[in-house]
């Protein structure tokens, strides 16, 4: 499995990251063009979500379970594609400035993707820094537009 991890630094309270977070609906990514919840009820453990990602030739289904969710301090999950899985674990530490956000995700190639290890952990490492960092300015931004948002950028449909 390939491994990697980071960390950045959200000015935003924690509760306010890990609700936007565990809610795939919520747009943060840009590279994941429509998500869609899977299961009902309140999202937690075994919550599932459907997405497609836009890839640089074709759309690339997926799916997202949440396996651990411990308000509001940790949250994991898995990602099922074609080609690997992906699992993921945030933890969210307050700080004076804001929140602190520690990420460690593990990817697990399957058939022949197993032999591009070199450049999934390349490509791998800058996708998930991409994506945190992009929830830090979307959050960050709706902070300074609408500092008492609290509805959050997010479609509820299937095709945002």
């Amino acid at each position: 499995m390939l491994s990697f991890s980071g960390e950045t630094l959200i000015k935003r309270p924690a509760e306010e990251i890990f609700d936007f977070v565990a809610d795939e609906r919520n747009n943060y990514d840009p590279s994941i063009r429509r998500t869609e919840i899977l299961t009902e009820g309140p999202i937690g453990v075994g919550t599932k979500f459907r997405s497609e990602s836009v890839g640089t030739k074709q759309t690339i289904p997926m799916t997202v379970e949440i396996t651990e969710y411990e308000r509001p301090t940790r949250l994991s999950s898995k990602t099922r594609l074609d080609t690997m899985d992906i699992h993921s674990t945030l933890v969210f530490e307050p700080k004076d400035e804001g929140t602190l956000l520690r990420w460690k995700s593990g990817l697990a190639p399957r058939g022949v993707y197993k032999l591009l290890y070199p450049v999934l952990a390349l490509a791998g490492r800058r996708q998930t820094t991409r994506i945190w960092e992009s929830l830090k300015r979307t959050l960050e931004k709706r902070n300074a537009q609408e500092p008492n948002a609290t509805d959050p950028l997010r479609s509820d449909t299937y095709g945002r």
